[in-house]
This record gives structure tokens, sequence and C-alpha cells, in this order.
């Protein structure tokens, strides 16, 4: 009969030294492995280690990577994909917001602190000496007595929210007192306690933090996303920044020519005396004007350049830094683009919108918040037990005289016999009257899943017009684009002809010099509306939530 009733808290202690299980409600996400996580077993070598040995506070941090991969010929080559593969390797502000998810990450592992064992020992040593007022006490003048107590426990709390504690007593007693039967005498003791919740805190409540760490999780994950994208569409960015910039200054070096060959023609028809002295002022000011504007260009690009190297960390190489760059995307749009549909934009960004989906993850934050307040209004109702043994041994003195010599053995033996045991089995209940706290929490949680769900819609509104503004933008850059090139090849044809004129003597050199102006604004308008719709396209991925998939990054 012992037996069966003592089997039961064997299992408990079983079970208690199994991890918590993860709930099942909400998938583990990827957990990267950190040795700082994985919080040893006592008593491994790792134990130690990680409670006693002072940690590094060094921090390395991981040198830019793969730029040599790239350079051909002196040069720095760069596609737009392999430009943004060493955005996501070496960009600053990326790897930042990579390190940042490791907070929450810790925090799903703080959450299974609660179910974490704790093993207590305590030992001490007592001398006393007691005066004697009585032959009865033992002694004739004092008593002495030496005790030497050892206690041990262990206590966890299970994912099902019992607690279970386990202790060991033990005790050396010597003393001098002739009365003592067993001296020295050794007392053992073993109990076995439990608490199982049946109201409050009962069963899988205990589990809602880890879900909500995880949901947390998930949450900066999405956040993580959004960044990501905005980081990387501002890197796309700086990229057709350097080919307008590339592309200007070759449309300015052009024009510097056109005016170049202009002024020389005019010098000669200065010496020549077929023009007047006065009309050589105007091709001489238009040529230093070119001039101007090709030192403008140049110091343009070099700027962007700059701000290029800065995004794929080779401003930190000193020996990338200083590399001619080469980029070779072209810069017209593909004649065949398709027309965006605005309401298929608007589903792929209300399913992929990282933005949206942090949103969306709050809900399941609140759901799980309103089930902790739920569960602090209920009573608290738990069912306790407990078994428990002891065991005496020692040197035993008969009334005879005869001495039966023992020790701890015997009260160890005696104990796991059980041959002294105490069961206890029992109710508590505990209820506040009135509890304003919690019912304050319900009302709390129940006010945020709003404010939640109003945000969710907003959100998606405005993720709705964001995409439309989107579509309409780039739809207009490609019209815009298509127009620019017809009113430059118009330029150019009207350049031809006011040419062929003043070579025929049927015009003057201001029309000639009037129409390279028109060609080279023509130029660059085409130029800065071709740029305009890369730029457009890079935010309407950004509003479809789909940059990452399209230019095939993944975050890891």
């Amino acid at each position: 009969m012992r037996i069966r009733i003592i089997k039961p808290f064997l299992c408990l202690l079983a079970l208690a030294s199994a991890p918590a299980q993860e709930p099942q409600a909400a998938p583990a996400p990827q957990e990267k492995k950190n040795d700082l996580l994985e919080a040893p077993l006592f008593p491994t070598r790792d134990w130690f280690r990680t409670r006693f040995e002072t940690p590094s506070t060094q921090v390395t941090l991981q040198p830019i990577a793969r730029l040599s991969d790239f350079v051909a010929d002196g040069k720095l080559e760069l596609s737009l994909a392999s430009y943004l593969e060493l955005v996501m390797l070496n960009n600053t502000g990326i790897l930042v917001q990579r390190l940042q998810i490791e907070i929450p990450r810790h925090a799903i592992t703080r959450s299974f602190a609660r179910f974490d064992p704790t093993f207590g020992l305590t030992f001490r040593g007592q001398r006393s000496d007691s005066p004697v007022t009585s032959e009865l006490q033992g002694g004739t003048e004092s008593v002495s007595t030496l005790i030497h107590p050892l206690s041990m426990d262990y206590t966890q709390t299970l994912s099902t929210g019992t607690n279970l504690t386990v202790a060991f007593d033990g005790t050396r007693t010597s003393t001098d007192n002739r009365f003592a039967t067993y001296n020295p005498s050794y007392v053992s003791a073993l109990s076995f306690d439990f608490s199982q919740p049946l109201l409050r805190d009962r069963g899988a409540i205990n589990k809602v933090p880890i879900m909500v760490a995880r949901s947390r999780f998930r949450q900066t994950e999405y956040t993580l996303r959004d960044q990501v994208i905005l980081l990387v569409s501002q890197a796309e960015n700086t990229y057709w920044n350097v080919i307008q910039a590339r592309e200007n200054l070759d449309l300015q070096n052009k024009f510097l020519e056109l005016r170049g060959e202009a002024l020389k023609r005019a010098q000669r028809e200065l010496e020549l005396g077929a023009l007047s002295p006065l009309d050589i002022y105007q091709p001489q000011a238009d040529y230093a004007s070119a001039e101007v504007a090709v030192i403008q260009a140049r110091y343009q690009l070099s700027q962007a350049e700059d701000a290029l190297r800065r995004q794929i960390g080779a401003d930190l190489a000193p020996d990338i830094r200083t590399l001619p760059i080469v980029l070779t995307e072209t810069v017209l749009p593909p004649a065949d683009a398709a027309l965006l549909d605005k309401e298929e934009s608007v589903a792929k960004a209300l399913k992929l919108r990282p933005d949206l989906l942090a949103v969306n993850q709050s809900l399941d934050i609140d759901d799980l918040n309103i089930r902790l307040a739920t569960n602090s209004l209920r009573p608290d109702l738990a069912l306790t037990g407990g078994f428990s043994g002891q065991g005496r041994g020692g040197i035993f003195e008969q009334p005879g005289g005869a001495i039966i010599p023992g020790g701890p053995g015997d009260a160890l033996s005696k104990l796991f016999s059980f041959a002294f045991p105490t069961y206890a089995v029992g109710l508590r209940l505990s209820f506040p009257i009135r509890d304003r706290r919690a019912a304050a929490d319900l009302a709390d949680a129940t006010v945020q899943k709003k404010l939640d769900s109003l945000r969710l819609r907003a959100t998606e509104q405005a993720v709705r017009l964001e995409v439309n503004n989107a579509v309409d933008q780039v739809e207009s850059s490609k019209a815009s684009v298509k127009q620019a090139t017809i009113a430059r090849d118009f330029a150019q044809k009207r350049l031809e002809a006011e040419q062929k004129k003043y070579e025929l003597g049927t015009t003057v050199l201001f029309f000639v010099l009037d129409a390279q102006t028109a060609l080279n604004q023509r130029e660059n308008e085409v130029l800065r509306q071709s740029i305009n719709y890369r730029r457009n396209l890079v935010s309407y991925l950004v509003a479809t939530g789909e940059l990452l998939d399209v230019r095939g990054i993944t975050i890891q």
C-alpha cells in the first residue's frame, strides 16, 4: 500500500527533471544557437564556467566581406544584384537591425525561466552549553550538545502549473547528556510536497507567457523585414543616383564637345571675316558655361560614388575605396513593361507588407493578454498533498549498559523503508471579495485589442492608398520617358536641320547654339525621367512588400 502511494510522487520527481514543453499553439521560430542561451545543467563544466568566469566585454565586428570578389582590372564592377548582395553583407544599418532581433529571441528563453528547477543546500554546525538546574536534565553543571544539520531541497514548477518540492533533512547530534539513548544520534527525513492549481494558473495558461514571447518575436521579425526593405530601397536609389550622375557627366561632356565645335567654327569664321567680332562672345560664353557644368557634374558623380561606397562598406576597406566604380545596369526602362493592375497590387501588399503583418500580430498578443487577465480573475483553488518519511540511527545505549553500534546508514535505511510515514492531502482556496486590479487589467486588454483592430484597419487603408499612388507614379514615369524620348528625337532633328542651314548660310550661329541647348535639355529630361521610373518602381515594390523577393534577398 505504501509503495502505491509513493509511486505518484516519484513520477512527479521524474517530470520535474524534464524541460517544460513548448506550446503547440505557437510554432517555435528558428532560434539561432547561442552559447549564452544554452543554460548548461549542474554540475557540468560549462555550468561552472558560465557562473564563475568573468565574461569578456570585448566586441569584435565582422570584417567587410566579398568586396574583392567584384574587382576586375583595377575597378569595382557591380551589377544591381551584386551590389545589393554586398549591401546585405556589409551595410551597417542592416547589421544593426539584424542584431536587434536577438533581444526578443532572448525573451523567448527568458519566458521558460519559471519552469527552471532550483536546488538548495544548507549545512551548519552548532555547539551549545546549557546550565543544569535539575538532575533530570542529564548533567551536573551543564549539558553540552553538538548539532550538524544538513538540508537539501529541489523545487520546480511544471508546465501544468504543478509546484513540486522534494526535501531531505539530516541531523547529527552528540551530547554529554547521560539520559540520551542514541549518542551520537542521526535523524533523517525525506518529504514530497506538491500543489496543483485547479482554477487559476491551471494547465495551458502557464504557457501563455511563452506564446506571448514567441508572438513578439514574430512581430520583431516583421519589423526587421520592414526596416530592411526601407534600407534596401535607399541603397538601390543610391545605385541609381550614381548612374544618373554618371550619365549626366557623359551628357555634359557631349554638350561641351558641341559647344567646342561651335566655338572653333565661329573662330574660323572670325578669322576669315565672315563673323563680326561682336558675335564671338556668345559662343565663348556658352563654352565656358559648358565647362562649368562638366566640373559640377564630375563632383556630383564623386559625391554619389562616395555614398554608394558607404552602402556596401567599401569606405572601410583602404584597398577598395580608391578604386573606380563601374555600374553595369542600363538606364532606360524595358520597352515591353506591362501595365500594373491596382487591385492585384493591393492584394499583394495586404498579403506581404511586413508592417501590416506586424500590426496583425499584435491582435494575437492581445488575445493572449486577455487570457492572462481572465485567468487572474479566477479564484485560487489548489489541491495540495505531501508525503514524508523519517529515519533514526546512531550508537544506542541500552538501559543495562549494553551498547549497540550504529550510524547514519541506519537512519537512511529506516528512512527509505518508510517505517515512519506521514501523508497529507488538502484543498487551499483563496479569492478576493473584490478585485479591481484584475478587472482593470482585463478591461485594458480588451481596449488594447480594439485599438489594435482600428490600427490594423488604418494601416490597410494607408497601404491601399500608398499602392495606388505607387502604381500611378510608375505608369506616369513610363509615359514621361516615352514623351521625353520623342522630344529628344525632335530636338536632335532640329539641331541637324539648324546645322545644315547654318552651313548653307541661311541662318545664324545663334539658332545652332539654341538648338544645342534644347537637345541637351531634352537628353537630360530623358535621363531624369528614366531614373525617376527606376525610383518609382522601387517605391512600388516597397509599397507591395515584394522588394526583397523580387531582388532575390533573404534575411537569415
